[in-house]
């Protein structure tokens, strides 16, 4: 078979807003009430598939189906974890490009680590996915359809632990999301409208990650919907860190920070600041003390930090932090009266965890 060419996927249900679906349906010459009919099937019964959707004419369903709900994502691989309850599926999407996703589930609450783009252009070298630049963005529909396979895994038992709820999703899989604005924006539109217009979710179980894209940190803050902001920063001063996150030659620490705070202002969410851990590199106690000034100067109360040991990827020369000097770079932020909370880093066994997804079919 001949790939299909790269670029725009077709158009799904999950890339339209409420108030457009009854107008595509109409344009398949069906009624505008099967509209409604349509998502409550997709986002409230998880199901995209027409044999389950028996409320409707047999004919009118598979029609509707054939025309709204393309195959976007095809399962290639999946990786276990963790005794069943961290899952990595590589997706192959309609083009034949490869993202990842990976699912977590812990007592009380499971969380899904999405993708919003194939590959990343932010080329930071201690990151897999930055290492191997920028193939596409995804679309709205391709970031939904993550959300929903895992969530019908879960529904339907199918992750250790039995029958549950996917109750949390983080943007920290690959690509930048910020990178990826309006298409982000629209899916976690879909992720907190209440069913049976989205999946009901609220919207501060929601985070989407960035390396500081300031304006649109500051555009995010504007739409007035209250997802978690979590800043990569690995590093508080310029130097270093445009070493590590090439976009502080564009925009600085300073100015990154600034528009964090500026975030928790706009939406009295409180900021995590995600920093990975690299031995001789940025662990150094000097750095925990000039993050934790950076962020005391800017107030209290308004950011969390989580360092995260550095998981290993192939070829890279850098490791995870020593243990003591782990414990004293978070000593140290605590002395500030920073919040800190070391990352868990499930899902490194299977390349799963931070800076890991490569999307590898191996």
């Amino acid at each position: 078979m001949t790939p299909a060419r790269r670029g725009k996927p077709p158009r799904h249900f999950a890339d339209l807003a409420p108030g457009e679906r009854a107008e595509a349906v109409t344009a398949l010459g069906e009624k505008p009430f099967r509209a409604k009919q349509l998502a409550t099937h997709y986002f409230a019964h998880l199901s995209a598939d027409a044999a389950e959707m028996t409320d409707l004419p047999k004919a009118t369903r598979e029609h509707l189906v054939a025309g709204l709900f393309p195959d976007l994502l095809r399962p290639v691989r999946t990786l276990e974890a963790d005794a069943g309850t961290t899952v990595k599926t590589l997706w192959s999407l309609y083009d034949g490009v490869k993202v990842e996703s990976v699912l977590m589930r812990y007592p009380g609450r499971a969380t899904l680590c999405v993708s919003s783009q194939a590959g990343c252009g932010m080329a930071c070298p201690f990151c897999a996915t930055g290492q191997q630049g920028l193939t596409r963005n995804l679309s709205t529909a391709e970031i939904v359809e993550q959300v929903r396979h895992a969530a019908r895994a879960l529904q339907r038992g199918e992750v250790a632990g039995g029958p549950g709820r996917l109750t949390n999703i983080v943007f920290m899989g690959m690509g930048e999301p910020l990178a990826n604005y309006r298409t982000v924006v629209d899916a976690v539109r879909r992720f907190v409208a209440p069913a049976p217009d989205g999946l009901g979710l609220s919207a501060r179980n929601v985070t989407v990650s960035t390396v500081g894209l300031v304006p649109a940190i500051d555009k995010l803050a504007a739409t007035g919907i209250p997802v978690t902001l979590a800043l990569s920063l690995h590093a508080p001063d310029d130097a270093l860190r445009s070493e590590l996150v090439p976009i502080n030659t564009r925009w600085t620490v300073d100015e990154a920070l600034d528009a964090a705070r500026r975030y928790f202002e706009a939406t009295g969410r409180r900021v995590s600041i995600e920093y990975a851990l690299i031995k001789d590199m940025n662990d150094h106690a000097w750095r925990a003390d000039l993050l934790g000034q950076k962020l005391t100067e800017r107030g209290r109360g308004w950011v969390h930090v989580n360092p995260i040991p550095l998981n290993p990827t192939p070829g890279s020369i850098w490791t995870a932090s020593d243990p003591a000097v782990e414990a004293e770079f978070v000593a140290r932020l605590r002395a500030h009266g920073i919040p800190t909370t070391v990352r868990d880093t499930r899902g490194s066994d299977i390349d799963g965890a931070c800076g890991q997804l490569a999307a590898e079919d191996r």
